[in-house]
């Protein structure tokens, strides 16, 4: 212990560390969020802090909200009375004041007052009245599945009509045409109806239509798996069976082909239902492959176009549809390969007729989940917009709509002065100073978008006037450099963020590109590259596609260098396939 000595000393070390305030942590990271993810961001803040609100002053010019709409109906209909029949075409033209007088102040009749279509409504009328409860019911879908309701909806009716019939003897609802024999125009008016009510429904609903289909923003749109359980439960499947169904459905991916071995499947079924077999498996498996699409459930492709095929062959009895099958079922090696002349010398036949077998075959759905749904589509929000003048230059703005608008709430910026204790006094500050940081953070984004955008513009003018043959190389930091930011700032500017110009809406990354060299010593962008290989397999012949080779010559003539590599590189980026894929029959 002799050798131990307790002592005190002061040493001063310097190092270097990065601080950010919570200011500029809140700006970096609104810069790198995408347009919806900042609208959620901004929605969020504004429920949180009772200082922030949308600025509705600002709106777009195209749109009326509906208080203007409504001021302006209200200032063109001073003057008028309300009138009970003002949207009944069929009274335009009648002179009936609202206490039923016609012109020469006598009392209308009934025919004045319904318009010149009285006898039809009259008649109309009477027919309603004679008309059975179980016409009603025809109109109006009344749910028959409780047997308390459909008794008391016949006790309510009973006796009320003169010369009824038995409910029983009245037409079902699925035989509607039975209703008016002879009559072609029932099921169009019940059709009228149904639209009618269909669009009265879209008109009160919260969410606006979208389109002319009726999709309405937030509508729960079903997908392939929920459309085969729909046609499951149309059919006579019940217990052991309806069970392997269901596994069989839930093992079934997007494109519709089977994602599990029945072997795995029969395992879970058995835990189950002790008793199952694989053959059980494969007859249930078999009908759902027949449900639609055609050939939902495959396990390959060539089971998939068989099923497919041997449908076709039930309608149509063509040769070609009977050597499109033995194609597909001893010689989808060769098709897939392109192999065409193998192909011939196996079926004995020339390229004309092979064509039309192919065609039959390019007819069918290899992928039948594709088909089953429409899938939505989904819609990108430009945030920066590019103009082009009359005099040809390009002037860039930020998209009005992309974002809502956030300013201080007034009102409660008024009550400050009415805090009464320093709780109060650090809520409003908090609050106030988080509102003033989070509007600056908004601008400084906007700010640095549109001069990145700007400057992106400036480079690649040669490409908005004679597109992407004519892409100029660009880096990250040349754009860096020339706005003087670092290049993290660009990189997160540029992420997520889309600009409309006439050639399209493009990610601002997609202006950024490599370099190839050239034979002049200059260079090339990679994406103009592309754009020449693309070109020249559009233009090749089917018969005889370009190797990677002959398209690195060609492009060599054109004055690139790039090596057969580099070309099939960008070929495979493309989606486009070698030349042995590419090869067609003319």
């Amino acid at each position: 212990m002799a050798g131990l000595r307790n002592s005190l000393q002061i040493r001063a070390i310097q190092t270097q560390t990065l601080t950010m305030t919570p200011q500029l942590q809140q700006a970096i990271r609104l810069l790198q969020l995408s347009t919806l993810d900042l609208r959620q961001e901004i929605q969020q803040t504004v429920e949180s802090n009772p200082l922030l609100e949308i600025d509705e002053t600002i709106a777009n010019s195209n749109l009326e909200s509906l208080d203007a709409i409504a001021e302006k109906e209200r200032q063109e209909h001073d003057n008028e009375v309300f009138d009970p029949f003002s949207d009944d075409a069929s009274y335009q033209g009648a002179d009936i004041d609202l206490l039923g007088h016609s012109k020469d102040g006598e009392i209308a009749s009934i025919n004045e007052l319904m318009g010149k279509d009285s006898t039809i409504r009259g008649s109309s009328s009477i027919e309603y009245q004679n008309t059975s409860a179980n016409e009603l019911d025809e109109h109006f879908d009344y749910d028959h599945s409780s047997d308390s309701m459909g008794s008391s909806f016949e006790s309510s009716f009973e006796g009320s009509f003169e010369g009824e019939p038995n409910l029983s003897d009245m037409p079902d609802k699925i035989t509607s045409a039975q209703i008016d024999p002879g009559s072609s125009s029932t099921q169009e008016n019940l059709d009228n109806i149904s639209r009618e009510d269909n669009y009265s429904a879209k008109s009160r609903a919260k969410g606006t239509v979208l389109d002319d289909e009726g999709a309405f923003e937030g509508e729960t749109q079903i997908d392939l798996h929920d459309h085969l359980m729909w046609q499951l439960d149309c059919s006579p499947l019940k217990g052991r069976d309806r069970y392997i169904a269901e596994v069989i459905i839930d093992a079934i991916d997007d494109s519709g082909y089977l994602s599990e071995e029945l072997s795995d499947l029969l395992t879970l079924v058995v835990s189950k239902y002790p008793d199952a077999t694989i053959e059980d498996l494969n007859i249930i498996l078999k009908l759902i492959q027949n449900y639609d699409p055609l050939g939902v459930g495959s396990r390959n492709v060539q089971e998939c176009l068989l099923i497919q095929l041997k449908e076709l062959l039930s309608t149509d009895q063509r040769e070609e549809v009977r050597m499109a099958y033995e194609v597909v079922s001893k010689y989808i090696d060769l098709l897939s390969n392109h192999d065409y002349r193998s192909l011939c010398s196996k079926l004995g036949v020339k390229e004309d007729t092979l064509k039309k077998i192919n065609d039959v075959i390019l007819s069918l759905t290899p992928r039948p989940g594709r088909t089953a749904i429409k899938e939505k589509a989904d819609y990108i929000v430009p945030d920066v917009l590019v103009i082009k003048d009359d005099d040809g230059n390009y002037d860039v703005v930020l998209n009005p709509d992309a974002l809502p608008r956030v300013k201080l709430n007034e009102q409660y910026k008024s009550l400050v002065c009415y805090a009464r204790n320093e709780r109060e006094k650090e809520f409003f500050k908090s609050n106030l100073q988080e509102a003033n940081w989070f509007i600056q953070s908004i601008a400084k984004r906007n700010d640095t978008l549109l001069k990145v955008a700007k400057c992106i513009v400036e480079h690649q003018k040669a490409f908005l006037d004679y597109g992407e043959h004519r892409m100029e190389p660009l880096v990250l930091n040349d754009i860096a450099q020339e706005i003087e930011m670092h290049e993290s700032t660009i990189s997160r500017v540029t992420t997520e963020k889309y600009i409309y110009t006439m050639r399209g809406t493009f990610e601002l990354k997609y202006f950024f590109s490599s370099h190839v060299s050239t034979e002049s010593g200059g260079t090339a962008s990679s994406t103009a590259i592309r754009a020449e290989i693309k070109t020249l397999v559009a233009n090749e012949n089917p018969r005889r596609p370009y190797s990677d080779n002959q398209i690195a010559n060609l492009l060599k003539e054109k004055g690139f260098c790039v090596a057969r590599r580099t070309i099939a590189k960008y070929r495979e980026a493309l989606g486009i396939g070698s030349s042995s894929q590419r090869k067609r029959l003319v």
